[in-house]
């Protein structure tokens, strides 16, 4: 019985294979420096270099684009489309993606799956806007639309040399997709990211609709770099209960007991509590304590969400609501009560 064996690819060595490249340019290798490659295992399964080329070939590909790690594959494939009598693609071979110590682009630099990244919070549109623009260029512009980069991009502005992956940059690019998606949309994302976490529901008997959730994003979404930056954001209007931030609670103490009092006494007696209506009481009580209207502002808002950055406190106000706002600023003050100045971290 003969022996199953492995079948190889004969190179005619006395000749050369070249191609030029639409990022590389003209490249040449003297098949001397190819082997008789193996295109078929012992088993009868085809190697990637007479399936490729095969499947290339029946479909008609005008076009391979690929990482530049591929050149070497590119000769022996040539060579199988001149032994099948196929017409040559073009061929694009894209320089590599390094993280920011100039290595090759693997796990240890962080997510690297494009899922992964919108389980963080990043944008379609975004994530495509940065990946173009990494090892490619149009000018010094660097945020694109979708519809922009399929009329600008061309494969001969990509760069020669490896991209390096900035994940400072894509958050940068991410917030400023973030600013420009229309807000119906980005409330509609938001939504769908705030149901994963089993939050009490965003219609609720307080006065909190798809109008309320549509005014949240828009007061948010400058300070927000991503979805789950944004959902955070709002996470404080759908609880019962928060928890402050450490540094935040550093903001409670006795020193703020009065002016918490007397807010909360203010809008204890107030049915409006739109921006425009809470904003004199809040500057009225600023005068009454002869302190600047930060002063009262800050403590309210670590009272209200937790945290020392949010939108503006009129706002915060008017979409916490009358009810919950009253809630949250008695328990900030049973916790100063509870603590007197040790200032320590905890759960409101």
């Amino acid at each position: 019985m003969d022996t199953p064996a492995a079948v190889r690819f004969k190179v005619d060595h006395d000749e050369e294979t070249s191609f030029v490249d639409l990022v590389k340019g003209p490249l040449a290798k003297r098949n001397a420096e190819i082997d008789d490659f193996v295109i078929q295992r012992s088993d009868g399964s085809p190697l990637f270099y007479l399936s490729g080329a095969v499947d290339d070939a029946d479909m008609r590909i005008t076009h391979l684009i690929r990482g530049d790690d591929h050149v070497p594959n590119t000769f022996k494939q040539i060579l199988l489309f001149h032994a099948l009598g196929a017409p040559l693609p073009a061929f694009a071979h894209l320089p590599l993606i390094h993280g920011l110590d100039k290595g090759r682009m693997s796990k240890r630099h962080g997510a690297t799956s494009v899922q992964a990244y919108r389980e963080m919070g990043y944008l379609p549109d975004a994530m495509n806007n940065y990946l173009a623009r990494l090892g490619w260029s149009s000018g010094d512009q660097e945020v694109f639309t979708r519809e922009a980069l399929e009329e600008k991009f061309t494969l001969e502005n990509v760069g020669k040399s490896p991209a390096i992956f900035n994940p400072e940059k894509l958050l940068w690019v991410n917030a400023h997709h973030l600013r420009q998606t229309p807000a119906p949309r980005l409330t509609e994302l938001v939504a769908s990211l705030l149901a994963a976490r089993n939050l009490p529901p965003i219609v609720s008997p307080e006065g909190r609709d798809e109008a309320w959730l549509l005014r949240a994003v828009e007061a948010h979404r400058e300070r927000s770099r991503t979805l789950v930056e944004l959902a955070d954001g709002l996470e404080p209007y759908l609880v019962d209960e928060i928890t402050y931030d450490p540094a935040a609670a550093k903001v409670l103490t006795e020193g703020v007991t009065g002016p918490l009092a007397e807010v909360a006494a203010r809008l204890s007696a107030m049915t409006d509590t739109r921006p425009e209506a809470v904003e004199p009481v809040f500057r009225e009580i600023a005068a009454q304590y002869g302190t600047k209207l930060a002063e009262v502002a800050q403590p309210v808002r670590v009272a209200l969400v937790g945290k020392k950055v949010s939108p503006g406190i009129f706002e915060v106000v008017a979409l916490m609501g009358r009810e919950k706002s009253l809630a949250r600023l008695r328990r900030a003050l049973a916790y100063i009560e509870k603590s007197g100045d040790t200032r320590p971290s905890g759960s409101a």
